[in-house]
């Protein structure tokens, strides 16, 4: 069992062993014994003292842990013996005058603020000690950035500002050059001053000597190995940059986004619209929807940016352990509100209701020609420009805001009885069919007859309160055997599907012509050109008609072959002529 003091060291606290206290006392007061007289000597222990301090920082695993002499010693292994340094040449001056030990291998580099340097915020001067590369070049590449990347550049340097500390102590400002931060370099730089000793490290031919230790010390293998290590870093730190203006961009383009949103009248905003339209009212609120989606989508590129800023800058502060689980707890959150948001959204269409209102029609001709037209609905509505699927917004003549949609159908089949007769179907989902066939029977839809002619509303209208849910409205028209049916070009896109035909028409084909309901249900057409008037019309060896009816190719009688061929020149077409044996 051994006692432990609580020690006050560049004002942090530590707990340390009692034997290691006086170990590192003794070893402190050697070193102001060392430096007692010495120019700036308090502003060299203090440093000295920070640096100590640190390194045992970098040791503890907890702030409960205890300096033993382990710790200790390995401090001291780093800064070095007050003997092993000539401190000050003046307290020694009875010895022999030597210089400073030779430099040990360069430690690497981290990255700081040079504040000493600065323009602005010191970002690109402390790039320069990282990476080698004159400021002047780093400010330029910043200054492109900004301009040509519609201020990335601008946004990198801000968070490089916010995030990279500043070299404010003589130890920081040795870690930025990658000097080994010990008693010897602490004592030079508060002597010399930061300023001269830039200067002197500019004058120095340090590629001269690096030159000649690796000529010496390195092989042909090992050069190359170094150079490939030195391309795998540029490219890792191009790697760590492309995150981070990823990341940063996404990040301010969602926030000026939820910003924007909340910054006008939500009744006046479309995606505000869209979003009250489609979503259920009570399930979610739309600010709660809008944060849900921002931290869903926002915090995997907060991890993405500051993923590109570690491999950046090496010495960044993390942001620790409890924010880290915090983000992550909050984006699950998210996602699973989403999720619920979601289940709970489609569970609006998991019923389809359908209203029936069939309707016997007085004709004024009842043998003349059925007409079906459609009505100009644009001269009743006035439209909105937002669409979501074939439904929009629009207003009524009391300027009441409604909800319209063209999904309107026609279907024709035969009458069961000698009159004409029309059924309107309105079809909308909801969460439950008693919901459904609710929302379906406020669906408006109306008609005329003038005289022997149907006109139908050319849009579906229904109150904003009603939701979007796949609103439809199908209109089936039952005439008697040997009645004519008359399409009106106004319904060539509202002719619906699988309606009988002799012709094979598919939907917006039968428009303007005359049709017969046969005995058997099926649409004859009156006025469709016969095969063999098609036939004398033609030209040439044969024919190939491609339109939205599907491809005819009609070979004439006098023609007993016929080749189509098609590859990369385009098609071919090629008929023969019979042989006259």
């Amino acid at each position: 069992m051994n006692k432990t003091v609580n020690i006050n060291l560049a004002n942090t606290l530590f707990h340390i062993d009692d034997d290691a206290y006086n170990k590192l006392r003794r070893y402190l007061e050697s070193i102001k014994r060392s430096f007692a007289g010495t120019k700036g000597s308090d502003e060299i222990i203090a440093d000295i003292e920070a640096r100590i301090a640190e390194l045992f920082l970098e040791k503890m695993e907890n702030e409960r842990q205890v300096i033993t002499h382990k710790e200790v010693d390995q401090v001291i292994d780093v800064m070095g013996q007050p003997e092993d340094y000539m401190v000050d040449e003046d307290i020694f001056e009875d010895e022999p005058k030597k210089s400073y030990a030779e430099p040990t291998a360069s430690k690497a580099k981290k990255l700081y603020r040079d504040i000493d340097h600065k323009y602005i915020g010191g970002v690109c001067a402390g790039l320069e000690h990282y990476l080698g590369i004159d400021a002047l070049w780093v400010r330029l590449i910043f200054i492109l950035l900004a301009v040509f990347t519609s201020g990335f550049g601008l946004i990198a340097y801000i968070l490089l500002w916010i995030l990279v500390p500043e070299a404010a102590t003589t130890s920081q400002k040795l870690d930025m050059r990658g000097e080994p931060v010990n008693i010897s370099n602490i004592e030079r730089k508060v002597k010399e001053g930061f300023d001269d000793v830039a200067e002197k490290v500019k004058n120095v031919d340090y590629d001269k000597v690096g030159n000649k230790v690796k000529s010496s010390s390195k092989t042909f293998f090992d050069t190359i190995g170094d150079i490939i290590l030195f391309l795998f870093k540029i490219f890792g730190k191009f790697i760590g940059i492309i995150l981070v203006l990823v990341g940063a961009a996404n990040l301010i383009a969602l926030f000026i986004a939820i910003v924007t949103v909340g910054a006008f009248d939500a009744s006046n905003f479309p995606i505000i619209d869209v979003y009250n339209t489609i979503i259920e009212a009570g399930i979610i609120p739309v600010w709660a929807t809008l944060l849900f989606g921002f931290f869903t989508l926002g915090i995997p590129f907060f991890f993405v940016m500051y993923l590109g800023l570690k491999i950046l800058v090496t010495n960044l502060k993390s942001i620790g352990n409890i924010a880290k689980f915090s983000l992550l707890g909050l984006w699950l959150i998210s996602i699973g509100a989403l999720i619920a948001l979601g289940i709970k959204q489609a569970a609006e269409f998991s019923y389809t209701g359908s209203v029936n209102d069939r309707t016997e029609l007085a004709l004024e001709i009842p043998s003349d020609t059925l007409v079906v037209t459609m009505k100009d609905g644009d001269m009743d509505y006035d439209r909105g420009d937002i669409h979501f699927g074939r439904m929009t917004f629009g207003y009524d003549d009391n300027d009441d805001r409604i909800l319209m949609s063209d999904e309107v159908d026609i279907k024709i089949r035969k009458s069961d009885t000698d009159s004409v007769s029309i059924n309107i179907r309105r079809d909308a989902d909801g969460n439950s069919m008693p919901a459904a066939r609710d929302r379906a029977r406020n669906i408006e839809y109306d008609y005329t007859v003038d005289g022997n002619e149907i006109v139908l509303d050319k849009y579906l209208t229904t109150d904003t309160s009603n939701k979007a849910r796949n609103q439809e409205v199908t209109i089936t028209i039952y005439v008697p055997e040997s009645m004519t049916v008359y399409f009106d070009d106004s319904t060539t896109r509202y002719i619906g599907r699988g309606i009988d035909n002799d012709q094979g028409f598919y939907r917006s084909g039968m428009a303007g012509q005359y049709w017969l309901m046969s005995d058997d249900g099926e649409l004859q057409c009156l006025d469709c050109p016969e095969d063999d008037e098609e036939e004398e019309e033609s030209e040439g060896n044969g024919k190939i008609i491609i339109n939205e009816d599907g491809i005819d190719i009609d070979i004439k009688d006098d023609q007993d072959s016929f080749e189509m061929r098609i590859n990369e020149d385009g098609v071919k077409v090629k008929a023969g002529e019979k042989s006259n044996n």
